[in-house]
């Protein structure tokens, strides 16, 4: 993103501001587009500030912004909002919020075409299932920054269709999927790689035997302090995390153990919610993300109170965990608390 000077800072200040005071102007519109689309889908509810703040945002970034000007006029405002994709921009947000049947409804409407035209873009069946994955997961929202969840959704602005916009984002998925697969490197370039390091290794011998082994201290501590974070797991926690990470189930195999009348985390599920027998995949990346902040903050509780270390060394040790995930985090705790009716439940859903 380009960093902007004082004076067009000013100036999208000044955008914003008749942009809100013009929308005022709106209200009738606003309020009927609303109330039809809380009509539309009667199941779940999104707060009409929510709506509104999306709409508000939407127009700054095409009325205002797009043409760099102060504000959108009461007419371009009208006309606008008339054009939005209301009904889609409501159940938008509504899976944005994390409502499980907003989830439901967007299955009902839009996984079969998901499905058929990822498929249609990639030949290989395996392949069309990694796309799909990773399409409903950045749908989901993986993570959390400053109380806002970070997921694709955050860029749907009613502007147009819920399905042509789902299309591009499956068309992104699959292209970057295709790009990861073909990095290649030439040769030459290991060539000169190894030639280059061969001409430095006498002079940074001694420098990275020191740099070896100062890591190496930091990835001990962070091995010990993500154990004692993961023995601190419920029962529950521990079996999401072997289903995700050791057991390599998606979040939809998931949801149907959760849903097998014998499965353990199933007991566990109906204490939460008695009322509902059905469970979404959405639902299951939300206990995830519960389970690893409750990790996350233990990690971090364990290097500073155990280990002593310093914010700036807590944050290397995060750094090595992160990309040292497949040999650092091996949850063997969760593996070894595994009990045999447990493991019954993960062949069902395999």
């Amino acid at each position: 993103m380009p960093v902007l000077d004082q004076h067009h800072t000013g100036r999208l200040d000044e955008a914003q501001g008749e942009l809100l005071d013009n929308l005022a102007f709106c209200a009738d519109e606003l309020n009927e587009i609303y109330a039809q689309s809380a009509r539309a889908y009667p199941n779940f509810k999104v707060p009409f500030t929510e709506f509104r703040d999306a709409i508000a945002n939407a127009a700054l970034k095409y009325l205002a912004l797009a043409k760099n000007k102060t504000g959108p006029s009461q007419i371009e405002l009208k006309r606008f909002v008339a054009e939005l994709q209301a009904a889609d921009l409501y159940l938008g947000l509504a899976c944005l919020r994390g409502d499980e049947q907003a989830w439901w409804e967007f299955d009902r409407q839009h996984r079969a075409f998901i499905e058929s035209w990822t498929r249609r873009l990639v030949r290989g069946g395996a392949d069309a299932d990694e796309v799909m994955d990773f399409v409903y997961v950045e749908l989901f929202g993986t993570k959390v920054t400053n109380n806002l969840r970070q997921s694709k959704f955050r860029t749907y602005t009613g502007r147009g269709t819920l399905r042509g916009w789902l299309r591009t984002i499956v068309l992104h998925a699959a292209v970057d999927m295709y790009r990861a697969s073909k990095v290649e490197v030439p040769l030459e370039d290991w060539t000169s790689s190894e030639d280059h390091s061969a001409g430095q290794r006498g002079g940074n011998t001694e420098d990275a035997m020191l740099t070896s082994i100062v890591r190496e201290r930091y990835r001990s501590a962070a091995i010990a302090a993500l154990n004692q974070a993961l023995t601190a797991l419920d029962d529950h926690e521990n079996l999401l995390l072997l289903y995700y990470h050791v057991e390599g189930l998606k979040l939809r195999e998931i949801a149907r153990i959760v849903e097998e009348p014998q499965s353990p985390i199933r007991r566990w599920f109906q204490r939460r919610t008695p009322q509902r027998s059905r469970v979404h995949e959405s639902t299951i990346m939300r206990w995830l993300e519960r389970v690893y902040r409750k990790v996350a903050d233990r990690f971090h509780a364990e290097l500073a109170g155990r280990h002593g270390l310093k914010p700036e060394e807590i944050a290397i040790c995060k750094s090595i965990a992160a990309e040292d995930a497949a040999q650092t985090i091996t949850i063997s705790t969760v593996r070894e608390g595994l009990k045999k009716k447990d493991r019954v439940s993960v062949e069902r859903a395999s």
